[in-house]
C-alpha cells in the first residue's frame, strides 16, 4: 500500500536528508522526511501557540491560574491528546486497508515496506523526536521515566526506517489507544473535577485500555517480534550469491528465473529494500532493549496508575480516622453501645438492675 502522503513534487528535503539517511542506514528516510518534519512542526504548532489560545478561550480563569510549569504539563497534555487520536485512527486504518501487510510472513514483518506503514513512522517519529526535546527542556519537571519512554519511543520508530520491523510500527503505536483517556484524567483533576462520576468512567477506561493495548496486546506483540527477530538473527543472507541482474528484475534476470538458475529475483517489490536480510546483532540488542524498556515501563505505570485512581475515590485518610474515633466513642473499645446518661439515669437503672455503673449496654438490647 502506498504512502497516502506521498513526498512533494520538488522534494528538496529529501535530497537534503540524504547524506544523513546513508550514513545512519536508515533507508526509506527520504521518502517519509516531509511526515517527520511536518508532524514535528505541527505539534510544536499546538503546544506553543494553539493549546494557550484555545485554553484561554475555554477555561480563562483556570488556566490563568496555573503556575508556569502547570501550564507546560497542561500544554504537553493537549498535544499528546490530539496526536494519540490522531495516530490511532490512521494506525488502524492501515492496518485494516493494507492488504501487503495482512499477508506477511516473518521475513517480510522483519525486512519488508509498504509506504503506508512508512507513514505511520514518520508521523510517529515527528511526535516523538518533539517529545524527547520537550521532556529534556523540562526533565525536572516530568522525571526520568519519561525521558527513558521518550528516547526508546524514538529509537523503535526511527528503526523502521532501515527499514527493520516497519509491519510493527502499525502495532505499537497503538500503545497510544489509553493515552486518550489518561490526558482527560490529569485534565479532570486540573478543572476541579476530582472524585466526580466523569472521572470515575473515564478512569475505568483508562484502566481497561491501558491493560487492554499495552499489556495484553503490548506484551503478546512483543514476544511475536523478539521471535521474527530471533529467527532473522539466525537467518542465512539470502542475497550472498545473487547476480546483480535479479537485483534489478531486468529481463535476463527474469529468464533466469524461469530457468530455475540462481540469478532468480529473491525479493518482491515489498522486499525492495532488504538487501541481505541480516541484522547486525547491535540493531537487534537496541531494538529489543527499548521494547524491554517500554513495556516495564507500562507495567509500572499501571501499578501508579491504580494507586492514583483509588487515592481519587477513596475518603482522605483523615476523614478515616475521625469517623473510626466517633465510631469508638460511641461503642467503647469492647463493642458495646455507650450510653449518655445523667447521674441520676445511672442510679435509678442500676437500682432497677437495667445497666451497669460504665453506662453501656451489649449491643442489640433495647433502651428503657
Amino acid at each position: 500500500m502506498h504512502d497516502p502522503f506521498p513526498i512533494p513534487a520538488s522534494p528538496w528535503l529529501s535530497k537534503a536528508v540524504q547524506p544523513f539517511a546513508d550514513y545512519v542506514g536508515f533507508t526509506t528516510l527520504p521518502l517519509h522526511i516531509h511526515e517527520v518534519v511536518g508532524s514535528f512542526l505541527f505539534y510544536y504548532a499546538i503546544n506553543v501557540f494553539v493549546s494557550p489560545y484555545i485554553s484561554r478561550k475555554i477555561v480563562p480563569n483556570k488556566y490563568a491560574k496555573l503556575s508556569p510549569e502547570r501550564k507546560i504539563s497542561w500544554d504537553v497534555h493537549v498535544v499528546s491528546l490530539v496526536q494519540s487520536s490522531l495516530i490511532n485512527i490512521l494506525a488502524l486504518w492501515v492496518m485494516w486497508t493494507d492488504e501487503e501487510r495482512k499477508g506477511m510472513d516473518w521475513k517480510e514483518r522483519v525486512w519488508a515496506y509498504t509506504g503506508a506503514a512508512g507513514m505511520i513512522q514518520g508521523m510517529a517519529t515527528g511526535y516523538f523526536l518533539w517529545d524527547l526535546i520537550v521532556t529534556l527542556q523540562n526533565v525536572k519537571l516530568f522525571g526520568l521515566g519519561t525521558l527513558a519512554h521518550a528516547t526508546s519511543a524514538l529509537i523503535v520508530f526511527s528503526f523502521g526506517f532501515r527499514p527493520f520491523v516497519n509491519f510493527y510500527g502499525c502495532t505499537f503505536i497503538l500503545y497510544e489507544l489509553s493515552t486518550p483517556f489518561l490526558n482527560f484524567h490529569w485534565f479532570f483533576d486540573k478543572l476541579d473535577m476530582t472524585g466526580s462520576k466523569a472521572q470515575l468512567y473515564n478512569g475505568i477506561m483508562l484502566l481497561l485500555t491501558f491493560a487492554g493495548c499495552r499489556l495484553v496486546w503490548g506484551t503478546y506483540q512483543s514476544i511475536r517480534v523478539y521471535q521474527d527477530v530471533w529467527a532473522a538473527i539466525h537467518h542465512k543472507p539470502a542475497a550472498a550469491n545473487i547476480h546483480i541482474d535479479a537485483l534489478n528484475n531486468s529481463t535476463s534476470g527474469q529468464a533466469d528465473a524461469l530457468a530455475g538458475n540462481s540469478a532468480a529475483p529473491i525479493h518482491s517489490d515489498i522486499m525492495r529494500f532488504a538487501g541481505e536480510e541480516y541484522i547486525p546483532l547491535w540493531l537487534a540488542f537496541t531494538y529489543l532493549g527499548s521494547n524491554v524498556v517500554l513495556n516495564t515501563l507500562n507495567f509500572y505505570w499501571f501499578g501508579k496508575m491504580i494507586e492514583t485512581l483509588k487515592k481519587r475515590f477513596e475518603p482522605p485518610k483523615d476523614e478515616v480516622r475521625k469517623s473510626k474515633a466517633v465510631a469508638t466513642k460511641s461503642t467503647g473499645a469492647n463493642g458495646k453501645v455507650r450510653i449518655d446518661l445523667d447521674e441520676t439515669e445511672i442510679r435509678r437503672r442500676k437500682g432497677a438492675g437495667l445497666v451497669a455503673v460504665s453506662g453501656e449496654e451489649p449491643l442489640g438490647q433495647t433502651h428503657n
